[in-house]
């Protein structure tokens, strides 16, 4: 059950160099006419970064979204781009929407960077919750046997031809079915935030689809 870290184009925000320059930092702190993040201090309370990690992210952000924020369209793009062999606009359009807590169409500085926290460094509760989030397309509080399938069908066709083996329709439904069988304990149709929890901690082969999960995501 992968997933896919919200990445910009190459050089990605997980290569970038630490210790961009002061100058950046002060022109992040005194733009005026396009969006400014908050205060250093802020996203540090906020995340598990560092000073220099956020100024580091943030000036990789902004050469792609020198505005501050993305829209759902861009983001998209500049998604597909890890994925020439797939298609990866239906799953990263997922994504998004996870990203955009307050759905009004842009995606800020802010909210990607706090994702990554979480993603990145979170603890393992913190990651399941993200992860439940995105398979929660609807935001419910469950995950239904259609919104499984629509996530494992959107990852293989991001994965395209370097899934293995080779996916078709009946591959996905396959690995859906079979995953939510396993997670829904009580066998009433839909999986809970703490039926998935204790799946993904104690269930061998799902863990093993959370590393891959991992994998893809970073």
């Amino acid at each position: 059950m992968p997933i896919i870290l919200p990445a910009l184009r190459k050089p990605s925000v997980r290569s970038i160099v630490l210790g961009i320059a002061d100058g950046d930092l002060e022109e992040w702190e005194t733009r005026r006419s396009r969006y400014s993040p908050g205060s250093l201090n802020a996203l540090c309370s906020s995340t598990k970064f560092s000073r220099k990690e956020i100024q580091a992210i943030y000036h990789g952000f902004k050469q792609d979204c020198p505005n501050g924020s993305v829209t759902k369209e861009k983001f998209k793009e500049l998604y597909s781009q890890f994925f020439p062999l797939g298609d990866a606009r239906t799953y990263s359009g997922h994504v998004y929407d996870t990203l955009d807590k307050n759905e009004d169409g842009n995606v800020t500085f802010e909210q990607f960077i706090v994702a990554m926290s979480v993603i990145s460094r979170g603890s393992a509760d913190e990651k399941l919750r993200w992860i439940f989030n995105l398979y929660d397309i609807n935001g419910d509080g469950y995950i239904s046997p259609d919104e499984m399938l629509e996530i494992v069908k959107s990852i293989y066709d991001m994965l395209g031809k370097r899934s293995h083996p080779s996916v078709d329709d009946d591959t996905a439904q396959d690995h859906a079915d079979r995953i939510f069988r396993k997670m829904d304990l009580n066998d009433d149709g839909l999986v809970t935030f703490e039926e998935f929890q204790e799946v993904c901690k104690n269930d061998t082969d799902i863990s093993r689809s959370m590393e891959l999960f991992s994998t893809a995501l970073q």
